[in-house]
């Protein structure tokens, strides 16, 4: 029966609702039950599809092999010029366009962990990247998404806006049992016809189904939450600027969603362009490819964190990518698919400042297969411990089946 009610209303959205925002809407349970009072604590998961150059977005310029291995795209070690890397411990340093993220870094509310990623050895970007966001690294026959299965059970009803993706398409990571949707801009989300919405809910009102009769109810007052935030006007606090692009326009509509208190528990965007085969830095390596997505990438996550202001202490927010890329430049100023790679970690509980993990050098005896960066540190440990501190859920392993006992860097205070 609850099959046939989905398919039902499935249909119906495709009448009413323009694009913005995905048919699996109408089957949501409406937010109820709590009101606007209560904060809750909210995870923000952002993956960077392609594939990260970590060695060149976090630059161990303490290690003269990283220059060996990239003659022409290392970035330089910091001198205090704009095209140098940022000293963060005097070992590490941050890409220069990745500057705006430093004051937060120096708050000690941006983390990196490094040499982190999946054990998996593959490099396909499809396989890596499904292995990631189902939390079960070389299995594929898991259905279900690693933020899904985060969400713990809650006695009652819940916000539809519990689980939101900014995207045209539910992430894998958000599928699941439990209700997510996906949403390409909160503006989109409209009824076509008023008339239609008075009519389609005067229908679900009178009918003699009672399962019908409450979807109605729970239908429309999800439609009335969406249009109340569209009648609010929103304006970006303590003069925080988001790129006009996509990702940093997706991080402000969550920035909107968290500040309405609307209930959400999980969010999750993309932001893709790292495959960087060819021509990864121009003739200065602070310029080219990898600098243009890196600025988009670090104005955005800046803005997100100033436009919130205290309302971090409710947010963390984790990055991730399906793997790293080769210690070696390639014979196109590029990189081509590695192994390990770095996470950013930013939030109001968060143990910043510090860059975690163990690093595993760069000697042809150190690297992985003799050509990567190795892995010291399982992507599951790191979102393991956000989902037990920070969402406070302490079921690991229905959240990270097969993974047993994950070692905590104790990144959160």
């Amino acid at each position: 029966m609850q099959a046939s009610r989905r398919a039902f209303l499935k249909g119906s959205a495709l009448a009413m609702f323009g694009l913005g925002a995905a048919p699996m809407w109408l089957s949501r349970a409406v937010y109820a039950g709590e009101g606007p009072a209560r904060r809750r604590k909210i995870l923000v998961a952002i993956f960077q599809r392609g594939a990260v150059d970590g060695l060149n977005v976090v630059v161990p310029f303490g290690e003269q092999r990283y220059y060996d291995l990239r003659p022409s795209i290392a970035i330089p070690r910091p001198d205090g010029t704009p095209k140098s890397a940022i000293d963060l411990n005097g070992f590490f340093g941050l890409h220069p366009a990745l500057a705006p993220l430093k004051p937060i870094f120096d708050a000690q509310r941006l983390a990196i962990v490094d040499a982190v990623g999946s054990p998996d050895p593959t490099r396909s970007h499809f396989d890596a990247q499904d292995y990631m966001e189902s939390g079960t690294p070389g299995y594929k026959g898991t259905n279900d998404g690693w933020m899904n299965r985060a969400l713990a059970k809650e006695a009652g009803p819940n916000s539809p806006l519990r689980a939101v993706s900014l995207g045209a398409n539910l992430p894998r990571s958000l599928r699941g049992r439990n209700d997510a949707i996906a949403i390409n801009n909160l503006n989109e989300f409209q009824i076509k016809d008023i008339r239609s919405s008075d009519s389609f809910e005067s229908m679900y009102a009178s009918s003699v189904d009672t399962m019908l009769h409450g979807t109605g109810k729970e239908t429309f007052d999800a439609i009335k939450i969406m249009q109340s935030l569209q009648k609010q006007t929103y304006a970006a606090a303590n003069g925080a600027k988001y790129p006009n692009g996509r990702f940093g326009q997706s991080l402000q509509q969550i920035a909107r969603l968290i500040k309405a208190d609307v209930g959400l528990e999980v969010a999750f965007t993309d932001i893709g362009g790292w495959d960087t085969h060819v021509n990864e830095v121009a003739q200065n390596p602070a310029q080219g490819q990898l600098a243009n997505i890196l600025g988009d990438f670090g104005g955005s996550l800046a803005a997100f964190y100033q436009d919130l202001g205290d309302r971090m202490e409710d947010v963390t927010l984790v990055t991730m990518s399906e793997f790293g890329r080769t210690a070696k430049e390639n014979g196109n100023r590029g990189t081509d698919h590695g192994h390990a790679n770095a996470m950013f970690i930013m939030g109001g509980d968060v143990r910043g400042g510090k860059v975690y993990g163990d690093w595993p050098g760069l000697e042809a005896e150190q690297l992985y297969e003799g050509r990567d960066l190795n892995l010291t540190t399982d992507f599951r440990d790191v979102l393991s411990e956000l989902v037990s501190h920070h969402l406070g859920n302490r079921n690991l392993k229905a959240v990270f089946p097969g993974y047993e006992n994950p070692k905590f860097r104790n990144i959160l205070g």
